[in-house]
């Protein structure tokens, strides 16, 4: 169940007052809370230049040099593509966003489209983010809007929300990964210039162009200006999402969510499970924090174990479109979970920790075998005694306790 958003410290701004479950704000309450969306320009694009606003997808590429690719070719028949897909099994901050405040993620693709000279937004959403899908598609009905705007529903596969894999799909193919370049910036939707843009970083811009630049670095500092929204789960008191500055620490969002002390868990996984295990007080800045998720381990779990999960997900969810895919993940989520279940030797995990190097450095069609090595390593490096005493003694008495990750399951196909 995903609490209500919190909107301390940093005002509420995204947050609103309202909770992932409930109607989705109306027209007429948004415009009367933030007045009239301003109309997109090539004045507004320098604003979310000057921003310096970075995409809260995962991968945090500045958001006005994704805008001013697009600019540059559009000759006025770009495409906006906003991506509410949000398909790694622990995060809900997009959907909670989109739930709750439809209109103001409207408001940053309209005026993205308006800045880049975009006839056209297609919105993507998770066919499992369904109290999203059912705001989103109230709030279209409710505009009067020169753009025309388009809901699509997207597969629940956790490669579904890759660019390339989104692009394929809407253009009538499967929601996998294509070999890129050219990227959608250059040639994307029905072979337009497409901008792909993470729902919330458009829910900022809808909020930039009303505030100003000066408005957005001020919520957070001169290197990580702004703020962002950041799912906080497993063993904390009051999991959630939340809205912190991006200058905010793991330690701070952890206090967000009830929990004061972050040495009373074992680690935190940072990022999602693209993301890697981390020390409890770690204090990277959630700027720094990938697609904005945070797990904590509490002590009386297995991080092997629960990493055991994790890579086993992977290797189902495989575009399986090159060998590193189709036959490395399989092979190193078994040798990973023979480890957990306390079944291997030390030659095993020798034998897992060459496969991990063989198949990092993005030797795949797409980036999906080399996150989840990433996060394969961070777990090989944060849970060191552990891996000793699974190799020595078999597996722990945490190897049982419930799972502090959400049950993955994927029902539908690539289409």
């Amino acid at each position: 169940m995903i609490e209500p958003l919190i909107p301390e410290p940093t005002g509420g701004w995204l947050a609103g007052r309202l909770g992932y479950g409930e109607a989705g704000e109306s027209l007429s309450r948004h415009q009367a809370a933030l007045g009239v969306r301003p109309s997109g320009s090539a004045e507004m694009l320098r604003v979310i230049e000057a921003s310096g606003l970075r995409g809260r997808g995962g991968a945090g590429f500045p958001t006005g040099v994704k805008w001013r690719a697009v600019a540059q070719r559009s000759r006025g028949g770009a495409v906006v593509l906003v991506n509410g897909v949000e398909a790694d099994p622990v995060s809900r901050k997009d959907r909670t966003l989109m739930g709750s405040r439809p209109h103001l993620v409207l408001d940053g693709a309209i005026i993205a489209a308006e800045s880049v000279g975009a006839k056209q937004v297609m919105v993507a959403v998770n066919r499992g983010a369904a109290p999203a899908r059912l705001a989103l598609a109230s709030a279209i009905k409710e505009r009067r809007e020169r753009i025309r705007i388009e809901l699509i529903d997207v597969p629940s596969r956790y490669v579904a929300g890759e660019e390339t894999a989104l692009v394929q799909f809407v253009n009538g193919g499967p929601a996998r990964p294509t070999v890129t370049p050219p990227r959608p910036f250059e040639r994307g939707v029905q072979g337009r210039p497409t901008l792909v843009q993470n729902a919330e970083t458009l829910a900022w811009a809808g909020l930039i162009a009303r505030r100003g630049h000066a408005w957005f670095q001020s919520l957070g500092t001169p290197a990580w200006p702004g703020a962002v929204l950041v799912t906080v789960e497993g063993g904390v008191p009051r999991p959630g999402v939340y809205e912190l500055p991006a200058s905010a620490t793991i330690v701070d969002a952890l206090a967000a969510a009830g929990c004061a002390d972050p040495l009373v868990l074992q680690a935190v996984l940072a990022g999602g499970y693209f993301g890697a295990w981390v020390a409890p007080a770690d204090g990277r800045l959630l700027g720094e924090v990938g697609a904005g998720v945070i797990v904590a381990l509490p002590r009386a779990s297995c991080g092997l174990t629960e990493t055991a999960r994790i890579m086993s997900f992977l290797a189902g969810e495989s575009a399986r479109q090159c060998g590193p895919c189709f036959n490395g993940l399989p092979a190193v989520a078994s040798a990973t979970a023979q480890i957990a279940v306390g079944r291997a030797r030390a030659a095993d995990l020798e034998r897992l920790r060459r496969w991990a190097n063989q198949l990092s450095g993005h030797r795949g069609a797409c980036h999906h075998p080399d996150g989840a090595i990433n996060l394969l390593k961070s777990a090989l490096r944060a849970f060191e005694v552990d891996l000793t005493a699974h190799l020595q003694r078999g597996a722990c008495r945490g190897s049982q306790a419930p799972s502090v990750l959400p049950v993955a399951k994927t029902s539908d196909g690539w289409r």
